[in-house]
Formats: C-alpha cells, structure tokens, sequence
C-alpha cells in the first residue's frame, strides 16, 4: 500500500500543497494523511534571561494557551479533509522541530512519499532563517515531491 504524507503550515499556500499533494496520492490511489507541526509551546510566549542588568519579561506558560493552540491545529486539520472532500483522511498535529518533527512522522507512518511545498526567498532570508524544506531534502530517505510557491 502507497502512502503520501502531506505537510502543511498555516500560510494560505498551504491549499495549494494539500491540493497538489491530494492529487498525486489519488493517481497513485495511495492513502493520505495531512500534517501539521506546532512549534514547541514554549516559544508562543516570552522568556528572557536577565541581561544587562535587565530582569526581562517571564511569563509562565499557561497551560490553557497550550490546549488553545492545540484545538486551533486540530480545527486546520479538520477544515483541510473538509476542503479536499475526503472525512476520512488521516491527520497528525506533531510538536517541536519542525523539519526533525516531519522527518520522524514521515518514518513512524511508512510513507512513500513526502509532500512539502517551498517558498521562494531571498538567498539572505535563507541563511538567516533557514528553511524547512531546504532541511528535509538533507536528510530524507524517502522521496519527496516538492510543490514551488512564489509570493507575490
């Protein structure tokens, strides 16, 4: 059995990975499942160290916030199985890295192939912020089929 893992962030050129990614898994008549990573909690709030004589901002993460985000991940899930039509479609919310999170995923569920789409930046942008996909094509052991996004 062919499995096609789709990996989508909450950026609107996420429809068209999933579309694309939808297609090839239903040419192939491979099973589907969509993914999403969530950053570690811990960076959706501000934790400073004391510096330059600066005590900084340190708030203790709510749980609650945690269990927000969660439900917000899991409503992108379900609008996305119901925007390709397909209820039944597995989904998996990871946490933490986002390029080791896939990676791991992708090898847990077997899949066959790897669906991630690419946004076109600046080659400065790059070395600065690095790039999932750019990371996932280092260390893959499975294909991968990588949708290109331009932004306008």
């Amino acid at each position: 059995m062919k499995k096609v893992l789709i990996a989508i962030d909450y950026s609107p050129s996420s429809e068209k990975i999933a579309e694309a990614g939808y297609k090839l898994a239903k040419d192939m008549q491979a099973q589907v499942c969509i993914m999403h990573v969530m950053t570690e909690v811990k960076y959706y709030g501000m934790e400073y160290p004391s510096f330059m004589g600066y005590t900084g901002y340190n708030m203790d993460m709510d749980l609650t916030m945690a269990d927000e985000l969660h439900k917000v991940a899991e409503d992108f899930m379900e609008k996305t199985k119901e925007h390709l039509k397909d209820p039944e479609m597995s989904t998996y919310i990871g946490q933490g890295d986002t390029s080791d999170t896939i990676l791991n995923y992708a090898s847990e569920w077997k899949a066959d192939i790897l669906v991630l789409g690419t946004h076109s930046r600046s080659t400065l942008e790059k070395i600065f912020i690095g790039d999932v996909t750019s990371e996932i094509l280092k260390s893959s052991k499975i294909p991968l089929y990588i949708i290109p996004i331009r932004e306008k």
